[in-house]
């Protein structure tokens, strides 16, 4: 009998040795377990570093872009071609009014060659002609246009020993104009008129009024 206790002792201290034993043992491969639990989680952290290093190219995505696709230029606009200013048409030759080698409308007429003159107004002979006589071959009467400068009635010459010159119409530089004078001897440069003409020359013309000279 005491014998058999003793037997029964032992057998639970020994089950109870098996049982730590056991809880050890247990112990082992839920470490394991942990180790294994933690070393399946590593990959994880791989794959966000996969991840990231995949996500890495974009940022050149752009830069490819761009140089692929440029942005395209403005195309110049069109240079407007300026219209041509139409130039005016050239003015119709003159024509001489009737009776006289002159093409003023206004004015006095004198032709050297045949010791005449007219007085001229809107575009016909008003008065003449008339008789005159010119400058001498050493003083010519200059022949063009003019215009009357300025009148005096009782005008003498300071220059040729105070001879009169009654109702002076000057038209030329130099002091050439009209006025009473021979009709006989050549002066020296201006016209000559008779005393009635050169009445009428100097009442008849204005200032700025043309006068033309022909040979």
């Amino acid at each position: 009998m005491r014998k058999a206790a003793l037997v029964g002792i032992a057998f639970l201290v020994t089950a109870t040795a098996a049982c730590g034993t056991g809880q050890p043992t247990a112990s082992g491969p839920s470490s394991t377990s942990d180790h294994s639990s933690s070393s399946v989680a590593a990959p994880s952290s791989s794959v966000a570093a996969s991840s990231s290093s995949v996500t890495a190219p974009s940022s050149s995505a752009p830069a490819q872009t761009s140089s692929v696709e440029p942005t395209p230029s403005a195309a110049p606009e069109p240079t407007a071609q300026k219209t041509p200013t139409p130039q005016p048409a050239p003015p119709p030759p003159a024509v001489p009014v009737e009776g006289t080698p002159c093409d003023i409308t206004e004015g006095a007429c004198v032709r050297l060659s045949t010791n005449e003159s007219w007085l001229i107004s809107g575009g016909k002979v008003e008065y003449g002609p008339v008789p005159i006589t010119a400058g001498r071959p050493s003083d010519p009467t200059p022949t063009g246009y003019f215009s009357v400068l300025y009148k005096v009635q009782n005008e003498r010459s300071r220059e040729f020993n105070d001879a009169p010159m009654p109702y002076t119409t000057y038209f030329a530089p130099g002091g050439i104009g009209f006025h009473e004078g021979s009709l006989y001897d050549q002066s020296h440069g201006c016209i000559h008129l008779s005393m009635d003409a050169a009445i009428t020359y100097f009442n008849s013309l204005e200032q700025g009024e043309q006068v033309q000279v022909v040979a």
